[in-house]
Formats: structure tokens, C-alpha cells, sequence
């Protein structure tokens, strides 16, 4: 169990270097600041009675949370800071401006697409998910971790409980198998 001087020491210790790595991810010092702060607010107040050797590894993960959570924030703040900016464009200089008739879809969007080209990636994405589901539970696993859910090798092999190597290896597996499977369905990416 680490004290208060323990975890107050490995806070000062770890401080610059969370710093740098979160203004290195989100490129702006104010963000990086509070990020690195409701880090270490978290570890203190949800895991400062851990032993002290536990503290570095349950640091980074609740680092990376951070990190992956502002981003997401800022994802949905620009969504909607974009829409609403857009649809307020010209209201002033013209009574007559209607928002809809400038508002476009994204260009990967299935708006833009036929009948044929949306039911050819619906069948896609269903083989893919059936060919998925019949890959080993630790293959599928490491493939939907790194490719679905875009973490790193670093960060699945943690939440996976193995070493990076074997992520690699469950993930070219996983890649081998499924383009055989797709191949032998004469379907090609």
C-alpha cells in the first residue's frame, strides 16, 4: 500500500513526463495541463491505496483514458460546432437563406451511393462479421482491439494479458485467415 508521501513523491516524479506525452498527443499545452491533472486526480483518488509498484502501469492507463476521451470530446464538440456554424452562415445577409439546401453528406456517407453499391457493403460487412465471429477467441480479440477499436500494441497486449509479440502474431493470424476466408468468396479489398 503506498502512503501519501509515496504517492506524492511518484506524482512530482511523473508529472513533466505525463506532460510532454499528453502535449505530444493533443498539441496544446492548456489541454495537455488538465489532462495530466484529472490523471493524477483520478490515480489519487480512486487508486492511491495501491501498492506503490502498481502505481506507474495504472497511471499510464488512466493517462491514455484521458487522452482518448479528449479527443472524442473534441470530435463531438467539432461536429456540432461545424453544423451549427454552417446552417448560421448567412442568415443576416439573406432572409431568404435555408440552411438545407446547403447542407451536404459526408462524401463516405451512404447517402451518395445507389441501391447496388449499399447492399454490396451491407453483404460485405456481414461476411466480414461472420468471418470474424469463427476466428479464435484470442485472434478475434486482438484483431478487434488494434483495427476495430484502433488501440496500440502496447495498449492491447496490457488489456489482453500477453506481450506485444503475441498481439502481433494473433493479429497477422487474424489478417491471414480472413482474407483466405474472403478470397475463397472471390471477394477482394
Amino acid at each position: 500500500m503506498a502512503n501519501s508521501q509515496e504517492l506524492s513523491n511518484f506524482l512530482s516524479g511523473v508529472e513533466k513526463r505525463a506532460f510532454k506525452q499528453a502535449v505530444y498527443a493533443v498539441r496544446d499545452d492548456n489541454a495537455a495541463l488538465d489532462i495530466v491533472q484529472d490523471a493524477m486526480i483520478k490515480l489519487a483518488e480512486k487508486y492511491g491505496d495501491r501498492p506503490y509498484t502498481e502505481l506507474p502501469l495504472i497511471f499510464t492507463r488512466i493517462l491514455q483514458n484521458r487522452i482518448h476521451d479528449w479527443f472524442r470530446r473534441q470530435k463531438v464538440r467539432n461536429t456540432w460546432v461545424t453544423l451549427f456554424s454552417a446552417l448560421g452562415k448567412k442568415q443576416l445577409e439573406n432572409e431568404d437563406y435555408d440552411p438545407l439546401e446547403h447542407l451536404m453528406a459526408p462524401d463516405d456517407s451512404s447517402f451518395h451511393q445507389d441501391g447496388a453499391q449499399q447492399l454490396e457493403k451491407i453483404q460485405l460487412i456481414a461476411i466480414l462479421e461472420a468471418e470474424i465471429s469463427k476466428l479464435p477467441s484470442r485472434q478475434q480479440e486482438a484483431f478487434l482491439m488494434r483495427y476495430w477499436d484502433e488501440f496500440s500494441i502496447t495498449d492491447t497486449a496490457l488489456a489482453m494479458g500477453c506481450s506485444e509479440g503475441s498481439v502481433k502474431t494473433h493479429c497477422s493470424r487474424a489478417t491471414q485467415a480472413l482474407a483466405k476466408a474472403l478470397k475463397a468468396k472471390g471477394i477482394s479489398l
